[in-house]
């Protein structure tokens, strides 16, 4: 079973962010604080959790760096008795508010990893994206976190701007590899609804070639479509293997055997009820779908079993091609860039 919290506080919102986030909230982070663990109480039971059955804990956002680690402590204290002896517990940060003294902070509290938001270590191509930290912050934060103790470190990139050129993307990852990490979070720009960005399609370069060179240049095995590390995220694996997890805080999602969760986006809502929690039920065919599409887009594969006869034969086709490895009873994509072809081509009646 995996565990996620959400931390919709930010001190500034990213032209590309189409997350639950909010930059005018902060008077409301201790009431905040206090209704995750209302809400959380109710989901241990809900999902019947027992002691150390919770493998993993994501801490993301938002931005969860604008949260003193003094706020955090008793959501710990209530899940410490569920947390297995060696899980892994992530906390997403932004270079601008992750000081050595909160990285400690965290740390103290039992975090284990940290994954950091960069995006670029180009201060124009910040600025364009909205950041509010430069190329400096983030190195700086990154060389605290190693400082502090943390062995497992990871940051994005982001890839698919109108200011992206080969030296632009080449001088990123190379101070990327320069900084003490084994992980690295490589995401296309999307142009979400909602977001300054959306409007804007200038701002994006579609360059397939550009984004394969990308790629293929980060020294880092992908292991997902977005995804590169030496330490593979027992988090992320737990999405794609379809595993339970429980989404606490407004705007989380969470999931059990067959229905997923969803708690209230607005955050004024969620602190008044955190128990408001809308139940979608899961047919078999749509969590088949999915098994193969999160199969697809990363080293977890998909089992032989889940397809019918027509869905088999046109896995193999794939196979033919090159598209698709089969090894045993399983299916593996060889090209992550393919994946939603891919899945649609398996998935047609």
């Amino acid at each position: 079973m995996l565990l996620y919290l959400h931390i919709p506080f930010c001190d500034s919102k990213c032209h590309y962010c189409a997350f639950n986030s909010y930059v005018d909230k902060f008077d409301l982070k201790v009431v905040y604080m206090n209704a995750i663990l209302i809400q959380l109480k109710s989901e241990l039971e809900r999902f019947e959790a027992t002691d150390q059955n919770i493998e993993t804990l994501f801490i993301g956002g938002g931005t969860p760096s604008a949260i003193s680690p003094k706020f955090y402590q008793p959501f710990f204290d209530l899940i410490k008795p569920y947390l297995q002896k060696d899980a892994e517990i992530t906390t997403e940060a932004n270079p601008n508010s992750a000081t050595k003294q909160w990285l400690e902070g965290m740390k103290a509290l039992g975090v284990n990893r940290v994954s950091f938001g960069v995006q670029s270590f180009d201060d124009d191509k910040l600025t364009m994206l909205g950041r509010n930290h430069t190329s400096h912050m983030a190195t700086q934060a990154i060389e605290n976190a190693h400082k502090v103790g943390f062995k497992n470190i990871s940051l994005d990139l982001i890839y698919g701007t109108s200011v992206d050129t080969k030296k632009l993307l080449e001088n990123d990852i190379k101070i990327a590899f320069s900084l003490p990490i084994n992980h690295l979070s490589a995401y296309s720009l999307t142009l979400e609804e909602g977001t300054d960005f959306f409007n804007k399609p200038q701002v994006q370069n579609d360059d397939e070639n550009l984004a394969y060179w990308f790629t293929e240049k980060i020294p880092l095995p992908q292991y997902e479509i977005s995804n590169f590390g030496s330490f593979k995220s027992k988090h992320n694996l737990g999405y794609w293997q379809y595993k339970d997890y429980l989404g606490i805080g407004s705007g989380a999602v969470g999931f059990l055997k067959d229905k997923r969760f969803y708690t209230q986006n607005d955050i004024e809502s969620y602190i008044n009820n955190p128990l408001d929690i809308k139940v979608e039920n899961l047919d078999k065919e749509a969590i088949i779908s999915e098994k193969i599409l999160l199969g697809i887009r990363s080293m977890v594969g998909f089992s032989k079993s889940l397809l019918t006869k027509h869905q088999l034969k046109n896995a193999m086709v794939l196979v033919g091609e090159n598209k698709l490895v089969l090894k045993n009873t399983y299916f593996f994509n060889s090209n992550y860039f393919l994946s939603d072809e891919i899945a649609l081509y398996i998935l047609e009646h």
